[in-house]
Parts: structure tokens; C-alpha cells; sequence
């Protein structure tokens, strides 16, 4: 990405994405509790640009600035990723419909041999099956689904700031 390409955001609006962003950015991905005045001294900025920054990007959903959780810690010992076929020419309002579970941790739409995928967190077997019957499955439009449960997670990262930094200079 150049330098202070315009993207489009999430909140449907373009937003411009410049260097200082981009290592604003790549900071909070190692760290999201750094201090702005930290991260101010590292760019060679004021801690009120940092802010109004982070304020920016936050508002324009480029960011967000989290506490990632691990749910088998947290008493969700069943996580699984499902795959759903559904009726096409409705895919939006489906999605919208399922986002609302508080299952639901990640759904996309897609290409392939799924119209939708998801994540979701379940207290143990018998809350997945009670989310598949009583939520998933009723919702109109839903053809199908193929529920992948985790067995072990052998890799999960949020700190893919290197990457982030790297990839507009190509």
C-alpha cells in the first residue's frame, strides 16, 4: 500500500492510511496497552497525534483495541468453525440474522464450496448441538452446514505487524 493510500473502511467511508498510521498500528498489534506517549517517542510525534489517531482509526474501524481471551479458560470448552450452504440471493440477510448469536464469534461470507463461515464458542457439546438445532438451523434460508470442532489450536497470532509493516512496500 503506498503512502497515504485511501481505503475503504468498515463504516463504509474511505480513510487514508499513512506511515505514522501504519506504525501506530503495527505498535498496538505487539502491544495494545502501550502508552501513547511511548509510542509518541518511538515516531518522533506528540502523544496528541497518537491519540487522535488511534481515535480516528478507531472510528473509521480500521482498529480495535481488545482483550484477545482464551474461552477454554473462560469456561467454553467447546469451539468450533462451521461451514453454512445457503440460499444466495438472501446471503446478506442470513448473515446479518446469524451475527446476532452470541455464539457467533467470526462469520464470513465466501467463495467456495460454502456460502458462510463461522466461528463459534460453546459451553461444552450439548450447547453446540442446542445452538446448531434451536438457532442455526432455524434460521430461513439456511441450506446446510459442516461443523468443524477444534481439537487443539496450533496456531493463532494478532501481532501480524511485521507483515502489516512490509506490505506496502512492495
Amino acid at each position: 500500500m503506498p503512502e497515504g493510500t485511501l481505503v475503504r473502511s468498515p463504516m463504509g467511508g474511505r480513510v487514508k492510511i499513512d506511515e505514522i498510521d501504519r506504525r501506530i498500528i503495527a505498535t498496538l498489534k505487539t502491544d495494545g496497552r502501550t502508552p501513547f506517549s511511548a509510542i509518541a517517542r518511538r515516531l518522533g510525534v506528540s502523544p496528541g497525534t497518537v491519540r487522535q489517531r488511534v481515535q480516528r482509526l478507531r472510528d473509521e474501524g480500521v482498529i480495535q483495541i481488545v482483550a484477545v481471551t482464551n474461552p477454554i479458560l473462560l469456561g467454553f470448552h467447546t469451539v468450533a468453525m462451521i461451514g453454512v450452504k445457503a440460499d444466495g440471493h438472501r446471503l446478506r440477510e442470513i448473515a446479518h440474522r446469524i451475527a446476532q448469536f452470541e455464539e457467533v464469534i467470526y462469520l464470513v461470507l465466501t467463495t467456495g464450496g460454502y456460502d458462510l463461515v463461522m466461528e463459534v464458542v460453546c459451553r461444552n457439546n450439548a450447547h453446540l448441538l442446542e445452538f446448531l438445532t434451536e438457532k442455526l438451523h432455524t434460521v430461513e434460508g439456511v441450506k446446510d452446514s459442516e461443523t468443524f470442532i477444534y481439537l487443539d489450536i496450533v496456531k493463532e497470532v494478532y501481532n501480524w505487524g511485521e507483515f502489516f509493516e512490509g506490505s506496502h512496500r512492495r
